[in-house]
């Protein structure tokens, strides 16, 4: 049985910016499928994440994630990309989407030429996790350029502050040292940057099998969180840093962050292997 793939860049205006994910629209019933083949399906992909969508009776979406290692527990480009091909590709209609995902419910909704999701806040908590000296020796700079500390409380990233944003979008971490550090995520942030923005950012995670992230939805719900309290604001635009780059609009409520960003189709084709029940 083909069931439809496609390939979205999220969180890009133009095709071959942004995050590219794979959506595979598995069909009714498939909500069960072995973790095996998906994962084998995310492995062929070979991007940072693949979503599989499967509908259910109400109308919703069950949404579940993988990177080519294995599956995690939130991904934003490929929750935007998601809600893309099923508004832009299989003719759903409406103007809001649900999801249940290992999340929670998750909803997107179209914002004139955005896509907006609604995703929980991730708040940070101030502290040290490794001798700044280690740090800076993982990602390249000199302690004197790290600002802060920062835990992802409701996930296992940590997010360091430099004091300048070119620090960020010019360093080269060592990936090698980052996959030994006790966490899954390194989020690299600092003040104001290119495209408008207020804040950038850049995301390591060799733990999961990604280097780096071109753009991350799911650490803007942390990276929200952060400036929101730095800058006294609730409304914000983040510039991820990544080769490829991407703007993600960000505006934090009592527990929740919206994410807003556009995406593009650049492939659109099937699946053919066997797909298991």
């Amino acid at each position: 049985m083909a069931v439809p793939l496609f390939i979205v860049d999220a969180f890009a205006d133009r095709p071959f910016a942004g995050n590219p994910a794979a959506v595979c629209l598995l069909p009714v019933g498939h909500d069960e499928i072995a973790d095996s083949f998906l994962q084998s399906v995310a492995a062929e992909m070979n991007l940072s994440e693949t979503a599989f969508l499967v509908p259910r009776a109400d109308g919703s979406w069950q949404l579940r994630w993988f990177t080519p290692a294995v599956e995690v527990d939130l991904c934003g480009h490929a929750t935007l990309a998601s809600a893309h091909v099923l508004w832009a590709e299989a003719g759903v209609s409406g103007d809001e989407l649900v999801f249940h995902s290992r999340s929670g419910e998750l909803r997107a909704k179209r914002r004139e030429d955005l896509i907006e999701l609604d995703f929980p806040r991730v708040r940070t908590i101030t502290g040290e996790s490794v001798a700044p000296e280690t740090m800076a020796k993982v990602l390249g700079v000199t302690p004197e350029q790290l600002v802060a500390y920062s835990q992802a409380s409701a996930g296992p990233d940590w997010l360091i502050e430099l004091d300048d944003a070119e620090w960020v979008e010019t360093l080269q971490p060592d990936f090698l040292a980052l996959h030994e550090l006790p966490y899954r995520g390194l989020i690299v942030t600092a003040r104001g940057g290119r495209e408008g923005a207020d804040f950038t950012s850049r995301f390591f995670a060799p733990a999961v099998g990604i280097n780096e992230d071109p753009v991350t939805g799911s650490a803007h719900c942390a990276l929200a969180d952060y400036w929101c309290g730095r800058l006294d604001r609730l409304s914000m635009r983040g510039y991820q840093a990544s080769a490829r780059g991407g703007v993600v609009e960000v505006v934090v409520q009592s527990e929740r962050v919206l994410l807003a960003g556009q995406a593009n189709t650049v492939v659109a084709g099937q699946l053919r292997a066997v797909v298991p029940g």
